[in-house]
């Protein structure tokens, strides 16, 4: 069964679509009925997506007028990523390590954090691995990084996460769990070098499951 589109693969069918219909800078682009229609994906969905292009610097909403393609000199760095960075596996694994650091470095800022710590969502995703629930991967890697706090990197993290395959698709497995209890036990305890190996075990291991899965097609 295939997993649903998630916001970060809609991103880049909205970029998809941008660039075939040839919208210019200060061009008006699709609404979100539009989008939800022409993508066959819920309009919350694409909505997220929104957010992360506005969030990015590519997109801009004007009240009452709509949302914009904005001024091609904020593409640059898209441009520089999808043009010239994955040309080679080397360049692939570095943007996979440089995604790894931002991550690393948000589980950690949380930590150190005490009202970040002990938030409510971190006892509500525990809470849904015991009750034998799954949520999207995606999900929560997505709140380590919002938490964190530090916008910039939340920037540079969606870009990558795009760039090196959006590498967490789909819902956690049985096989994850313990894996995610660890980390966010240690979370809630304020541990960060315990939160961090956690996380490093955790992304590590998604990753040798995606090259096996590749090896298999």
């Amino acid at each position: 069964m295939n997993q649903p589109k998630r916001y970060l693969d809609i991103v880049l069918d909205i970029r998809k679509m941008i660039s075939q219909e040839n919208i210019r800078p200060g061009d008006r682009i699709p609404s979100e009925r539009e989008l939800a229609e022409t993508l066959k994906v819920g309009r919350s969905t694409i909505r997220e997506a929104l957010r992360s292009l506005e969030l990015l610097g590519l997109i801009e909403t004007r009240r009452g007028e709509g949302t914009f393609l904005s001024d091609h000199r904020n593409h640059r760095l898209v441009e520089v990523l999808s043009t010239f960075i994955l040309q080679d596996n080397q360049s692939q694994r570095d943007v996979q390590e440089t995604r790894k650091i931002h991550e690393l470095s948000a589980i950690r800022a949380i930590c150190q954090n005490e009202v970040s710590s002990q938030l409510p969502v971190w006892d509500s995703f525990s809470r849904q691995i015991d009750e034998g629930e799954t949520f999207l991967r995606e999900d929560f890697m997505r709140e380590l990084l919002v938490l964190s706090g530090n916008r910039l990197s939340l920037k540079i993290w969606i870009l990558l996460a795009q760039y090196s395959g959006n590498p967490y698709k789909g819902r956690i497995t049985t096989d994850e769990t313990a894996m995610i209890k660890n980390i966010l036990a240690a979370i809630m305890r304020q541990d960060a070098d315990k939160a961090a190996s956690g996380l490093t075990l955790w992304i590590d291991w998604l990753q040798k499951e995606s090259t096996e899965d590749d090896h298999d097609t």
